[in-house]
């Protein structure tokens, strides 16, 4: 995938947005005002995007092309450098993945707006 590509799959997902708030470079994609995945292209394209900190861990094992998060929470964040060697269907899982634990950080009147399902664990006990 390229930087086009990615930022075009990110834009599927129901609310997103492309900001620009370092300037032209990276794309910034946010949802409710918050990001999820930052997008840059300097030789390969690399997309750093919010993870849980025990399957950042596990991905980082895994995956030599996945880092802690470049100048980002190395806890809660990864960059991946796309250059191949992690399978899509894996990095749009990490997209996807990414993008879900922005959306439950939201408060339950954006997600309500945005549509989405209320966060775990914040249904109402009769």
């Amino acid at each position: 995938m390229n930087k086009q590509e990615l930022i075009r799959y990110c834009l599927t997902r129901t609310g997103a947005v492309e900001d620009f708030p370092f300037g032209p470079e990276p794309s910034v994609m946010k949802v409710g005002g918050k990001m999820f995945a930052l997008i840059s292209e300097d030789g390969a394209a690399s997309i750093s995007l919010k993870c849980d900190p025990f399957e950042a861990d596990l991905l980082r094992a895994q995956y030599e092309a996945v880092k802690p998060g470049y100048h980002l929470n190395k806890r809660h964040w990864n960059t991946v450098t796309v250059d191949g060697s992690v399978p899509e269907q894996e990095l749009l899982d990490m997209i996807d993945q990414s993008y879900g634990l922005v959306v439950r950080s939201l408060t339950k009147a954006e997600r309500e707006k945005l549509g989405a399902a209320p966060a775990a664990g914040s249904a109402k006990r009769k």
